[in-house]
């Protein structure tokens, strides 16, 4: 093995630690499946439920709120136990949202399904938490970027066999063509339960080190006895400090009026009141966090991981990233069984003939099962992404190729927003290609040189996952009214904001690249 090779795993104490990052991507495989299957899952419920892609995007709504939830007893937990333990609890709180799949088939309504999809994503939420920071610290720092996307390259397998899984499950039919999903639909998720309490033993018995971020900004000097130079303090930036801090103040408000808007939804309050009630208080409270922030961007100090514009630019960029992500994936059915231009009708036979089935005026179309197994092809690009992104990140810049990719996915979000037929259709493929490497990339460039401070940088981070609750009800709202090839120009806007982080991290980190940081620059 080449000296290279190696040193993607070995520590500057010269400790391998292939195998510790083997059992940690196992990890990825596993949420990557459990998110898969969520994203075949809104079909179902519209044709089960008889609801519109706006209520079915719920689905998404509780998936992500567990992250919401979830993300900052995560990140507590991750420092008080460390790695090991922070795994663990989030292994065995994804079995109880498995298990819990039983029941809820049996009430068969959909906020029963609702609490099983927010339970595995608070579970989820502690792997991640623990996962993308630790594998970006188990080997040489220059390769941290390589390191997350390969593990992140499992997520993709998993991305790939859980819309077959959910497929075969979620669209099942009997010998007389009934459905049979519904009573079907709880199978795979116990399958996971099972299987997570498996990999939490072997996890319990195996060794998992606890190895700290390197703490190139010097964030924890003081701590340790040590004052900080004058001049590092002085050179906070003040005014982009305060921008990014409100701006993250106002997706939190989003967010927090989501979980609003929800509660309002059960008590039946009417659209009217509902709407002028969370316009209001939104804006209020948004005028009241530019208040507050100010006297806080004032003292805040070089110590706080929030003084660092990289890091909290970061969580912005991944809120918007995961936005565009959950809104694609979820919506991806809808795009192909109702954008798909008509197929001859030479298709609808032989071994993929239920691929297919023929509208009321007898054109032929992609059927339900065969948009939700076309994703695995999606999820086949996004993976040939990951892949290809972590050998590309071994010899670019990570910040230059997120800032490429996600302006590919702008100009791709607008091409399937224009409608040109199959060419669109080649475009949604495109956007799971290009979208793959952005996650994991985010998630280096955000925690980059934060020190033992990376676990709790983590924690908001993943917080940031809420996004993918929050944009795709907007998405389906579009849809809902004009179409869903319409609906792409939310994630265009998403990827927009992805692209303006990648091309100016440089500036937020003052630092050339992963490799190394300009510490006397400050910020």
């Amino acid at each position: 093995m080449s000296a290279d090779k190696k040193s993607l795993f070995v520590t500057d104490d010269g400790k391998n630690l292939m195998f510790t990052f083997i059992l940690v991507s196992s990890l990825f495989l596993l949420w990557g499946f459990c998110n898969g299957m969520i994203d075949v899952m809104d079909k179902h419920f519209q044709e089960e439920l008889s609801l519109t892609k706006s209520q079915s995007a719920w689905v998404q709504f509780a998936h992500y709120l567990g992250y919401f939830l979830m993300s900052m007893p995560a990140g507590w937990l991750a420092i008080k136990l460390g790695y090991k333990g922070g795994i663990i609890a989030g292994l065995l709180m994804v079995a109880a949202g498995g298990f819990w799949f039983i029941p809820a088939t049996h009430i068969a309504a959909f906020w029963a399904f609702l609490v099983g999809v927010c339970i595995i994503a608070s579970g989820l939420t502690f792997l991640e938490t623990v996962a993308n920071p630790y594998t970006t610290v188990l080997g040489d720092p220059r390769y941290a970027a390589t390191r997350i996307n390969l593990a992140q390259s499992c997520n993709g397998i998993g991305w790939i066999l859980g819309p077959i899984a959910g497929g075969a499950f979620f669209y099942s039919r009997n010998a007389q063509g009934v459905s049979t999903g519904s009573q079907t639909l709880y199978i795979p998720y116990v399958a996971v339960a099972v299987t997570v309490i498996l990999i939490a033993a072997v996890f319990r018995f195996s060794n998992v080190p606890d190895v700290k971020t390197k703490d190139d900004y010097h964030l924890d000097v003081q701590d340790a006895g040590t004052p900080v130079a004058d001049i590092e303090e002085r050179q906070i930036n003040r005014g982009m400090v305060y921008f990014l801090l409100l701006f993250n103040a106002a997706v939190l408000v989003g967010a927090c009026g989501m979980i609003l808007w929800v509660i309002l939804g059960a008590l039946r309050v009417s659209d009217l009141a509902m709407s002028t009630t969370l316009w209001t208080m939104g804006v209020v409270s948004i005028a009241i966090a530019a208040i507050l922030l100010v006297p806080v961007a004032r003292k805040i100090t070089h110590h706080s991981i929030w003084s660092h514009p990289h890091f909290s630019s970061a969580v912005l960029a991944q809120f918007f990233y995961v936005a565009a992500q959950a809104g694609i994936f979820s919506f991806f059915i809808n795009y192909m069984t109702s954008e798909v231009p008509v197929l001859p009708a030479s298709w609808a036979s032989g071994a993929l003939a239920g691929w297919f089935q023929a509208d009321p005026g007898g054109l032929l179309h992609l059927s339900d099962k065969g948009a939700s197994n076309l994703a695995s092809l999606g999820s086949f690009c996004f993976l040939a992404g990951r892949f290809s992104g972590a050998g590309i990140l071994k010899k670019f810049s990570a910040h230059k190729v997120l800032g490429l990719y996600g302006l590919v996915n702008v100009g791709t979000c607008l091409l399937i927003f224009a409608k040109f037929g199959w060419f669109s259709v080649v475009c949604v493929f495109l956007n799971y290609f290009f979208m793959s490497i952005m996650f994991p990339t985010i998630f280096a460039l955000g925690i980059f040189g934060l020190g033992v401070r990376a676990k709790k940088a983590s924690s908001f981070i993943v917080m940031a996952i809420m996004g993918g609750a929050i944009l795709p009800k907007l998405m389906g709202h579009v849809a809902d009214q004009f179409d869903m090839s319409r609906g792409f120009i939310v994630p265009a806007f998403c990827f927009a904001f992805v692209a303006f982080y990648g091309f100016y991290w440089p500036r937020f980190s003052k630092a050339e690249s992963l490799h190394e940081v300009k510490v006397g620059s400050g910020h």
